[in-house]
Parts: C-alpha cells; structure tokens; sequence
C-alpha cells in the first residue's frame, strides 16, 4: 500500500514540475494566455463527464460559495499560471522552478499578516533563508543587482505568481466542504471563464500565438497531467497514508522542474541555483519541523488543489 502511494505521489510531483517544463516548450508555439485558456477548457471537459453526481449532491453548498469559487480558480488557476507562463517568456525554467519553491514561505508569511498565525523563531529563520535562495535566483547570483534594480522581468513576474498562489492557498480554508471532482470542476470552469478577457487582451495586443503542433502537444500535457491526473493521484495518496505524510511530497515539485529544466531543456545549472536550492529547502525543512513539533502533526498548511 505505501509502495504504491509513493510511487503515485512522486509521479504527481513529477506531472507538476513538469508543467515549468511545458511552459518554456510553449514559447513562440502559443502564447500564455491562449494557453491557460485552452488548458482549462479542455481540463474541465475531462473531468465535467465524472463530476455530474458529486457537482448535484453539492449543489446546496456550492450556490452560496461560488462567487469565493470564482474568486479561487481566477487566482490559482488562472493568473498563476498566466503569470507563470509569461514568466517563462523572459527567464529560465530552472529559475522559475526554483522561486516557486517559495511558495510556502508566502503561505506562512500572509497567515501571519491575515490571520496572525504566529510563527515559531524556526519558521522565522526558515522564511529568511528560503527569501535569500529565491533572492539569489531573481539576480542571478549577483546580489548587487538589487541594488541596481536590474532584475529579469520574468523573475519578477514569478516571484509576483508566488505571491499569487501563496494567498489561493491561504484562502482554500473557506472553501465549502465538497468533493474534490466538484471542486476541481468548478475551479477549472472559472479559470476557463475569467481567462477569456485576458485572451481577448492577448488578441487585441498582437500577441497571440495560435498554437501549432508543439503547442497543442504542450496543451494536451498540462491539461492531462498537471490538472487532470496529478489531481487524481494525490488525492489517492492522501486516502493511502494521509495528508500530512502526502503533503511533503509537494516539495519536490521545484526538484523534479529544475531536473526536468537541465534534462529535456538543456538549461544551464550554475552553482548559485545549487546553493539557492539548499537556501530555500533548509528554509522549508526548518519551518515545517518547527510546525510538526508544535502541534504534534505534520505542515499545517497544504493547498487542496495545486493549480500548478
């Protein structure tokens, strides 16, 4: 039973590090927003035909959440991914792979701001150390760009879809407690919907790529994998050992992209990609081993449905 959540969890992991991957493949072969769109148009027509019986049973508790619905798919599903797409356009995969390891950091930074969650002095020291590796990353090893404000915009723009899906993921905990094919149908209906202006923009502007045969093969992947089926079986590998347990898994997401980046994309890995990735996951380690030892369990925080 455990070999085979392993073995289902690291695929998930490795379906979404993979999205990165698909993203750079897409440059130039569809443009970032035809992209989102079709990916969620064609990830809700998937999962639509499996989700009639649970989307009527839950009806009753959809209706009155569906604006915070709404409001959850636009920012998980599609201005992260729009934003993580763009990004892609201007920097590396290996770059944006590693940044968005900072997304838990930003989860326990708006707690605190939000909620006043307080954090331990280890998570403190966590969040300083996993900013440094990602501040490393955007100025490319060179610290002193910061102070030059020469940053790549691409940097920049994931660092802002960081920012982005750390609060999706802190307002998850006022989703209404339905099942999760009725949560990932609605969610990838409004990120279909609310992506539609954005795609009319891309249109308007002379940016639109129609997608030719790389890109409806990038389409189809994230579609299929990072939305559809990494969905599947992690929710299968929560039911096999439990949340807490599936949940570290999540952090090799940024491992398996930048592997993926260096591999398939033949991207350059330098050593202060090395050091920022110690930088952020001795970050993350610290905090989650701060979280475990002082409520008895595993990370408290965990994104229901990663939009990635």
């Amino acid at each position: 039973m455990h070999n085979t959540a392993y073995v289902i969890l690291l695929l998930t992991t490795l379906f979404w590090g993979g999205n990165t991957v698909a993203g750079k493949l897409a440059v130039d072969h569809v443009s970032p927003f035809a992209l989102t769109t079709l990916r969620w148009a064609l990830a809700f027509a998937l999962v639509l035909p499996f989700a009639w019986k649970p989307l009527r049973r839950d009806w009753p508790r959809i209706r009155p959440a569906l604006p915070l619905l709404v409001i959850l798919g636009t920012v998980g599903f599609t201005l992260f991914n729009a934003a993580l797409y763009t990004a892609l356009t201007y920097t590396s995969a290996v770059n944006v792979s590693i940044e968005q390891a900072a997304v838990p950091m930003v989860i326990i930074l708006l707690n605190f701001v939000v909620f006043r969650v307080r954090a331990t002095w280890l998570q403190l020291v966590g969040f300083v150390l996993s900013l440094i590796g990602v501040v490393l990353t955007a100025s490319h090893g060179d610290l002193s760009r910061l102070t030059a404000l020469d940053l790549n915009a691409g940097d920049l723009l994931m660092m802002f879809a960081v920012v982005l899906y750390g609060g999706y993921t802190v307002a998850l905990r006022f989703k209404p407690d339905i099942h999760w094919l009725s949560m990932i149908t609605i969610l990838s209906a409004a990120a279909f919907v609310s992506s539609l202006p954005f795609l009319a923009w891309e249109h308007g502007s002379d940016s639109l790529i129609v997608p030719d045969r790389r890109g409806w093969l990038v389409i189809l992947y994230t579609a299929i994998f990072p939305s559809v089926l990494a969905q599947v079986f992690y929710i299968r590998g929560n039911e096999l050992i439990g949340a807490n347990r599936a949940g570290l898994f999540v952090n090799l997401v940024p491992i398996f992209g930048t592997l993926l980046s260096v591999l398939i994309l033949g991207e350059a890995f330098r050593l202060y990609h090395a050091l920022a990735i110690v930088l952020v996951f001795c970050g993350i380690w610290l905090a989650e081993y701060s979280g475990r030892k002082s409520v008895g369990a595993a990370p408290r925080v965990r994104a229901a449905v990663n939009g990635s």
